[in-house]
């Protein structure tokens, strides 16, 4: 057994223990959504068409006040409530995920997938994500260090447990070993309230996740970035899932997939904010952006 593995073998693994303009104008092409052969292939071409849309009608980015109005008019005066946009964003992702890397594309025997979830309403996200991703045949396993003593996150990680999607009792320190034992990492970190310096344990895990090799995918923000600004500096995805509208630091993302998911804004908000929406392709809960 490798010195790798070995620590894996300690006590790892605790396995009991988230474009419409307007009405009748303008229409964007159906997605496209090819599959990747390999995770080599994946890394070193970006297939399929990106979505083009007629000229002045781009999606809008949002800053962070514009992001969290939005958020807020959709509790106050749309009545959603927390666990129920919860539950439509992290379906979005885990849907995201796997027309980006079907299962069958892993070179690994089990696709596995690393989700490391924040204490806020993104690692809710990724909660969710971890779920769905499991009745999906992919084999996720959550690191979830810091967790709220709420109901509604208690839930979501009871409802991990009983599916035995496990969790991790420390984060692996070397980035070799999360390449050896996983095909995949969603960062369900931070969302886009985030601000300020990222403290511990939370500072360690990026800069670990900062040297990886295999894909990462961010929700809605990469953890550590300025909302509106990004950080050139800091994690630098392969996907990016924006939720409800892309925030203004998705125009520094420079990975292959950009994917929009939560097909849940009412249109009169739509209109409200000018958010540009492009139509979703039939029944889907997510798109792929340019």
């Amino acid at each position: 057994m490798s010195g790798l593995r070995a620590l894996l073998g300690l006590g790892l693994l605790v396995s009991s223990g988230s474009r419409i303009a307007a009405a009748g104008r303008g229409r964007c092409p159906s997605r496209i959504w090819p599959p990747l052969g390999s995770w080599g292939a994946a890394r070193r071409v970006r297939t399929g068409a990106a979505m083009q849309c007629p000229a002045g009608q781009g999606v809008k980015y949002l800053s962070q006040k514009e992001a969290q109005a939005v958020d807020q008019e959709l509790f106050t005066d749309y009545k959603f409530s927390v666990d129920q946009l919860m539950e439509l964003a992290g379906l979005s992702c885990a849907t995201a995920i796997a027309k980006a890397y079907p299962a069958s594309s892993f070179t690994k025997s089990q696709p596995g997938v690393l989700i490391v979830c924040g204490p806020g309403n993104n690692g809710g996200d990724g909660l969710v994500c971890a779920r769905h991703l499991k009745m999906f045949g992919y084999e996720p396993t959550l690191y979830y260090p810091k967790r709220p003593n709420k109901p509604l996150f208690e839930g979501l990680t009871t409802q991990c447990q009983k599916m035995d999607i496990p969790f991790l009792s420390e984060f692996p320190s070397e980035a070799m070993l999360i390449d050896e034992l996983y095909g995949l990492v969603v960062d369900a970190i931070f969302g886009f309230s985030f601000t300020g310096a990222v403290r511990e344990p939370f500072a360690s895990i990026l800069r670990t996740l900062e040297q990886v090799t295999i894909p990462i995918v961010s929700i809605d923000i990469p953890s550590g970035w300025d909302v509106e600004k990004g950080n050139p500096d800091g994690l630098q995805p392969d996907m990016l899932i924006s939720l409800t509208a892309p925030k203004k630091s998705a125009r520094h993302f420079a990975g292959r997939y950009h994917f929009l998911g939560g097909r849940f804004v009412p249109m009169a908000l739509q209109n409200k904010y000018s958010l540009n929406l492009p139509p979703y392709p039939e029944t889907d809960c997510v798109l792929q952006l340019p």
